[in-house]
């Protein structure tokens, strides 16, 4: 297997994340202007949109107002509430890890894909193995650049992702995060046409991505790769597979297209702090970024 396999030794399960050294980070603190931070993540609650093979998030209240009121007998006595939320870890904004994707017999650097046919989770590569990183972000304005959101399965390839970066001679670098706008979550994104013949990178763009040794790849869609009825998931495969690197999909990219267009600029600081449930495919995250 051709990508990022062995680069890091034999039994690494954090792939491109990696690459986001002490020297990168530093690196992405000096873009630092403002301070302004920036939330990316979808609200999550019952009201999030799923696909049909995917149940909402639930909740249960577990104590609420007429419960348990600790000293309730006397004025001003402590009261609280607790609750149980239940949901797919692929929903919302997330990062797919890289026990989600294969081909063949074995999951990222030869791990055996039997590790993931487990009740106890994926034994390897889950989301407990995604390391929190602070990098650079660029963000591809494919909304700005060609003046509103893709139509449905455009292609963005190559000379796509470069028209998107609006700063000249701004090109991924080790260690980067790079954002791809399309505009899909802004028109699509509370109707079931969300969820079908999304535009997004395509296999070629995938590679020039993974040739540029990013470390993490996002979207304003919820599979971030081109959707057809025929496309099947290339990206996905180069990119998790063989290059190790997690995706992140459903991302909230308008407010940050605005404020980068108002500084006329794409990179940024960019955080990535995923939660770590152990064995998880996918794992909720609220990439946060500080302009």
């Amino acid at each position: 297997m051709t990508g990022n396999w062995g680069r890091w030794g034999s039994d690494d399960e954090a792939g491109a994340l990696n690459l986001v050294t002490p020297d990168v980070t530093l690196k992405a603190a000096r873009l630092v202007r403002t301070g302004r931070t920036l939330g990316l993540a979808q609200p999550l609650g019952p009201s999030t949109a799923s696909p049909r093979h995917r149940p909402g998030p639930m909740r249960f209240m577990n104590r609420d107002a007429g419960d348990y009121a600790l000293g309730a007998r006397s004025p001003g006595g402590f009261r609280f509430a607790e609750d149980t939320v239940q949901f797919p870890t692929h929903s919302g904004t997330h990062a797919d890890t890289l026990a989600h994707a294969w081909t063949g017999e074995e999951i990222y650097n030869g791990h055996p894909q039997s590790s993931t046919r487990t009740t106890r989770g994926a034994q390897r590569c889950g989301a407990e193995k995604l390391v929190p990183v602070v990098t650079r972000g660029v963000l591809v304005d494919l909304v700005a650049a060609t003046g509103g959101p893709l139509a449905a399965s455009a292609p963005v390839g190559v000379d796509e992702l470069r028209r998107g970066i609006a700063e000249a001679g701004v090109t991924p670098e080790t260690g980067d995060a790079v954002l791809i706008r399309t505009g899909w979550l802004e028109t699509q994104g509370n109707g079931g046409d969300y969820f079908a013949d999304e535009p997004g990178i395509t296999a070629e763009a995938a590679r020039w991505l993974a040739d540029h040794d990013v470390a993490l790849v996002g979207a304003d869609n919820y599979a971030v790769e081109q959707q057809s009825a025929t496309s099947g998931f290339p990206a996905h495969l180069l990119l998790l597979h063989q290059h190790g690197v997690p995706l992140l999909e459903n991302l909230e990219l308008a407010e940050l297209g605005d404020a980068l267009a108002a500084e006329a600029r794409s990179t940024f600081l960019f955080v990535f702090a995923p939660i770590p449930l152990v064995g998880s495919t996918a794992t909720p995250v609220t990439p946060v970024v500080v302009l």
